[in-house]
């Protein structure tokens, strides 16, 4: 495999350049790149959105666990603080 010509950043900045208007030929030819190397940058990083809104959705779901679970702790602790209150009289 050889050495990559383009760095993640300067990829991104390429891609980033045909969304603010510029079309697919002005680009590649603008970096001397194939339009087939382009499109797969561009569903390359489809897919790392992709991935990481399945991440963000994980994440999401984790935090509703703990809420659950530190909502039950809490009605936990007050029903105990109640009854000790109780008991107390």
């Amino acid at each position: 495999m050889g050495k990559r010509k383009f760095d993640d950043d300067e990829i991104m900045g390429i891609l980033r350049e045909h969304r603010t208007g510029a079309t697919v030929a002005e680009v590649c030819h603008r970096h001397g790149i194939s339009e087939p190397t382009f499109y797969r940058w561009q569903s390359s990083q489809l897919r790392t959105v992709g991935f990481d809104v399945g991440r963000i959705r994980a994440l999401e779901l984790e935090n509703q666990k703990l809420k659950k679970l530190l909502a039950e702790a809490m009605l936990t602790a007050a029903t105990l603080s109640e009854m000790l209150a109780k008991a107390s009289k």
